[in-house]
């Protein structure tokens, strides 16, 4: 087969090669997007390359090739080929047929799923052998990748900085020294498999710029798709054997391929109404991709015409109102510790029913800690000082970063019914099986043995079982961990349906956006904030944090504030927040009054008044409390 390419919103599938074997590169730049692969010379090409294992074809008969400057992300389910088709252009592992023609001094790096580390090495030894530091430590490129992944020259997040030993590093520590070591390469041609693993999304977006400021051509594989849509002008799909590919970023992929599948009339109809119902959030919910025109504006509106938005916001209020009352968890003063570190004190917050959540922060920022302070508060344990206030109906299910040990011996299908045998999302009933399917355990798959799963599909049947248990309040701590986008979109789907309390914790940008309708964060000034402007803001405020010491050192240092001045301003904007959050919860309410008088005109138009009213109190609130944080 030839790989079949699609441009964004073009309408007629070419079914040709896309590439010529055996061209040269010179010293060609980074082409631009849309520009004809023909023109530009390949890298690497796959010549009709197939590759199989004894239980599945993985690519089948498969002509690629990648150009200088290129970036291509690959997608696909876990288990179709992804990574294998990272090898075998890497030349590390070898086709079954066809071939894998290099350039003549093409030079490429390779960032795989395990790294090749030795343990007896130190970090300074893998990144730059036995070269001194006069060397190395004048190369502005090696300057800002030992600061983006390592937060200074001296690596000051590992544990003895540069001269650590790899066989003391934790895993994500390790995919660092990894990341930073493939950067570091003067290579043609970037192989990163998962490179976002382990980063959180301060790091993300540092990567992110960093790879679009490089000239090196990059093949990605990942599951995180605001990275995807970032980096990336072309995606390969990877599909039971076949390798189509997309011009544009994920934004793109999401419109072509669904006008694709529209197009040859697929007979999945819940994958299509999947698809455009992403592609209705990225049009019009994700404001931070409303200036990247990577589609066609007309195209995508047009196939998205009759689609709702993603969910029902008042009416999902409504329905979480009805189960957990007007209380889910009201903290008061509180102090979050761990061990003796002092985490967050003063904390005012009240998390009410129907709130959906994204808790952002670095890693050792507290978040784990302040949802364990909350999910404690249900066996009557407070914490170290003030008060957690808990609903009489919370029923709390919190998916942890540590998978929940199964009986090897039951079957897929038997461990979620083990739950319960029928569910209710939303106005949706489905059975364990159906659950199941919509996780992707498909046909035969529910048969499959717990002890036989990978990683990802254990992830996936935690998810199974923990909906399958009906809770009210979900704590979802890095939920997307293992997960392929196919996957990903399933749970937003379920997820959208799901009623009740929910808070988010994910490196996953994307999913933290699609799912959570607000932000707050942990910036390590023991205080939790709220971020009108989501993940943006967040960044903003940590390159501001991150700014702070070296504005201090070059300034004149500004009047100092009185003791007492601190003390009335804490006191206002403590005071501010529980303003605030009061005008949230009685918004709320009239949201779940507008759902209950949905045909009576005069009464919404009458709660709707009041809703604009609280609305401008709220941002008149939030703007003072702006201004007293600064």
């Amino acid at each position: 087969m030839t790989v079949s390419r699609h441009h964004s919103g073009c309408s007629k599938r070419s079914q040709s090669p896309v590439h010529s074997p055996g061209k040269r590169f010179g010293t060609a730049a980074r082409p631009q997007v849309g520009l004809s692969l023909v023109s530009a010379p390949n890298l690497v090409n796959l010549e009709t390359v197939s590759k199989a294992y004894p239980d599945q074809v993985v690519l089948d008969a498969v002509s690629l090739g990648i150009a200088a400057g290129q970036r291509v992300g690959v997608v696909g389910r876990n288990g179709d080929g992804k990574s294998t088709l990272l090898k075998l252009i890497a030349r590390t592992d070898e086709p079954d047929s066809g071939r894998v023609v290099h350039t003549g001094g093409t030079r490429i790096a390779v960032l795989g799923q395990t790294d090749t580390l030795r343990d007896d090495a130190t970090a300074r030894d893998e990144l730059f052998g036995n070269a001194d530091a006069h060397e190395w430590a004048s190369d502005p490129r090696v300057r800002e990748i030992l600061t983006g992944l390592f937060g200074g020259l001296d690596a000051p997040v590992l544990p003895e900085g540069l001269d650590s030993p790899i066989g003391v590093l934790s895993g994500g520590e390790r995919r660092r020294v990894d990341l930073a070591r493939v950067l570091s390469a003067d290579a043609d041609l970037l192989l990163l498999d998962e490179p976002t693993n382990h980063l959180d999304i301060e790091g993300i977006a540092w990567l992110a710029a960093y790879l679009n400021a490089t000239r090196a051509a990059i093949i990605t594989v990942t599951h995180d798709r605001w990275f995807l849509d970032e980096i990336c002008d072309r995606i390969w799909d990877v599909q039971r054997g076949n390798v189509f590919e997309y011009d544009g970023g994920y934004s793109a992929y999401v419109l072509a391929r669904a006008e694709r599948e529209r197009q040859a009339n697929v007979a999945e109809e819940k994958r299509q109404n999947l698809m455009r119902k992403e592609l209705a959030w990225l049009r019009r919910g994700a404001k931070a991709r409303t200036g990247k025109a990577k589609f066609r504006v007309d195209a995508a509106n047009e196939l998205i015409a009759n689609e709702p938005p993603p969910r029902d916001t008042a009416e999902l209020v409504s329905f979480a109102t009805g189960r957990l009352g007007k209380t889910v968890f009201e903290a008061e003063n509180v102090t979050v510790k761990a061990g003796d570190q002092v985490l967050l004190e003063g904390l005012d917050w009240i998390l009410g029913p129907g709130k959906r959540i994204g808790l952002l922060g670095v890693n050792g920022a507290g978040k784990t800690s302040l949802l364990r302070t909350l999910a404690n508060a249900l066996h009557d344990e407070q914490p170290a000082a003030g008060r957690v206030k808990v609903g009489r109906t919370v029923k709390l299910a919190w998916l942890t970063q540590h998978m929940e040990d199964l009986d090897g011996s039951w079957r897929v299908l038997e461990a979620i019914e083990n739950v319960a045998k029928r569910v209710q999302l939303g106005k949706k009933e489905m059975s364990a099986g159906q659950l199941g399917e919509r996780l992707g355990f498909v046909g035969g798959r529910q048969r499959t043995f717990v002890r036989d799963l990978s990683g990802g599909q254990r992830r996936r049947l935690q998810l199974a079982r923990l909906l399958m248990a009906e809770p009210n309040v979900l704590f979802l701590d890095e939920p997307t961990n293992d997960l392929d986008i196919e996957t990903l979109t399933q749970l937003e789907d379920l997820l959208d349906d799901w009623a009740g309390t929910m808070v988010v914790v994910s490196h996953d940008r994307y999913f933290t956006e699609r799912v959570a309708d607000e932000q707050w964060a942990l910036l390590g000034d023991r205080r939790l904030r709220h971020l009108p402007r989501g993940i943006e803001e967040y960044l903003e405020r940590r390159a501001d944090k991150s700014a702070a010491p070296q504005a201090k050192s070059t300034t004149a240092a500004a009047p100092k504030s009185s003791a007492a001045d601190d003390r009335a301003t804490q006191k206002e904007l403590s005071k501010l927040e529980r303003r605030l959050a009061k005008v949230e919860e009685k918004i709320a309410g009239l949201y779940a009054d507008m759902a209950e008088h949905a045909t009576d005109p005069a009464k919404l138009g009458e709660l709707q008044d009041q809703v604009t009213a609280f609305e401008t109190e709220r941002d008149e609130i939030e703007e003072r409390w702006m201004e007293l944080a600064e």
